[in-house]
Parts: structure tokens; sequence; C-alpha cells
């Protein structure tokens, strides 16, 4: 009895210690201008790579979105230029939307080329993207605290009172956010419902698809966010003043693919 007692809280304490960990794959060199957000497009076998190239809020015209192999070997990064500060981006179809200070550039994927900019005129710091199932377009600004919707190429405001509200992720009839250190879920009726506090103020937010997330803060550092509200640190890259941005993700491979900012660069990671 006390050998059976002795494997079970052996195995309980073995359980509750594993916890899941990055290790890295690969990462390109530093000439990656200032990536901001990774966009897997597991359709065309490309990432888009959203580059600001100069200060994160000026519109100098500098920045522009790259596109980089999902082996990080083959990198081109003036497929598109001219844009300003572009940080988020979401796939409707052939249209790739990327959230450039307060413009939201749609670009046409197979030309290659800016389709249109649609201006939100209130908005002063829009930074993250996600298109839900339906093709309707969520955008946040991290300095008005709002998210803004974009249906048939018209933008109204969706949330207010979203302080410091960064990374969005659109599952289903929810939308998940990242205000501050506040991770919480947004039901089709604009319910707020918690699911965890971060230690750091999120940026991108990824589904790993058991209703667990990865969500990054972008001081350098990576969660790991259990359904039941639990925060686990997966990674910390600030000693080596690099940054982690908004992150893309494989769900079938399970890697993670992280833009450093300031570090200029782009690395994968396994997630085990």
């Amino acid at each position: 009895m006390k050998k059976l007692l002795f494997l079970a809280i052996t195995s309980i304490s073995l359980t509750a210690s594993a916890q899941q960990k990055l290790e890295k794959i690969w990462e390109t060199d530093t000439i990656v201008a200032i990536p901001e957000s990774v966009y897997p497009d597991f359709t065309r076998k490309t990432m888009f790579v959203s580059l600001i190239d100069g200060p994160g809020w000026v519109a100098d015209g500098k920045g522009g979105v790259g596109k980089l192999s999902f082996d990080g070997k083959k990198y081109d990064g003036n497929w598109i230029t001219g844009l300003n500060a572009p940080k988020g981006m979401g796939i409707s179809g052939n249209r790739l939307f990327v959230a450039d200070i307060n413009d939201v550039v749609i670009i046409d994927i197979k030309k290659g080329a800016v389709e249109k900019k649609i201006r939100i005129d209130s908005a002063k710091a829009l930074n993250d993207i996600t298109v839900n199932d339906k093709g309707i377009v969520f955008i946040s600004d991290s300095r008005a605290g709002n998210i803004y919707k974009l249906e048939n190429d018209v933008a109204t405001l969706y949330l207010e009172n979203q302080k410091g509200v960064n990374g969005l992720k659109a599952i289903g009839s929810d939308l998940y956010i990242a205000a501050g250190k506040n991770f919480v879920k947004a039901d089709a009726s604009k319910q707020i419902t918690p699911i965890a506090e971060l230690p750091q103020s999120g940026d991108g937010v990824e589904p790993v698809g058991n209703g667990d997330f990865i969500v990054t803060a972008w001081a350098g550092y990576i969660f790991y966010v259990h359904k039941d509200g639990k925060v686990d640190t997966l990674l910390e890259t600030h000693p080596q003043k690099k940054n982690t941005a908004d992150i893309g993700y494989d769900p079938l491979k399970k890697i993670v693919y992280v833009p450093t900012f300031n570090g200029k660069t782009v690395a994968a990671y396994q997630l085990k």
C-alpha cells in the first residue's frame, strides 16, 4: 500500500512539474528590418513579415512587408515597400490586411501590390489585426484602447476601454484580446470574460488548438497560457536584447515563428 501510494505521489509530482518548452530550430541573420509581425500563409507556402525599418510610430515611408520561407533560408525584404510602420497582419482570400499607424493597408497578394488604404481618422496607433472566418477584420488601437471592425471595407468602432490593447485573435464568434496584462475573451455580444493575468503586457496571441494559448510580451517574453488561467514562462530573450513581438504559429508542426524587432531577425522554435 505504501509503495502504491509513493508511486501515485511520484506520478502526480512529475505531471505537475512537467510543462511545455521551446527549442530553437533556426534564426535568420540580422537582415530583417525591424520585424514586428510574422504571418504564416500555409496556402501559398510562405510567411509574410511586417517591416518597420525605423521608429515604431512614425509615418516615414520606410516600412514594408517581406516574405520569408518556412525554413528561414529565403528572404525577400522588398516585396511591398512604401509603408510607414506596419505591424499586425491578417488574410482573407487574396487580400493581406496590414495595420499601419492609422491606416489599414490592403494588399493584393497575387499582384504583390497595395490595393487600397483605409484611413481610420479616430485611430491613434493601430497595432494588431485578426480576421474571422466570415472575413471580418478586427484591428486594435493600442493608444486609444479601442478595437475597430472592418467589414466590406468600412471601419466602425467595435470595443472601447481596452487599455493597452494589442494582440487579437478571432476564433469562431469569439475575439481573444491581450490588453496590457489582461488576457480576455469577448463573445459575439461583446461580453468580456477574463482568462488570465499576464506577467507582462501581451503582444502576439496564438491558439495552440486545445484551448491553450501562446502569448508574447514585446519586451522579450513568451508565455504559455493554459485554459484554466495558469501562465508559464516559455522563453526569455530580453537578456540578449531581443524582442518577442507578434508571433506566427504552425499548429500542425507546433512551430512558433518569432519576430525579434530590434534584434532584426526572425527565429523559429519547436513547441514541446
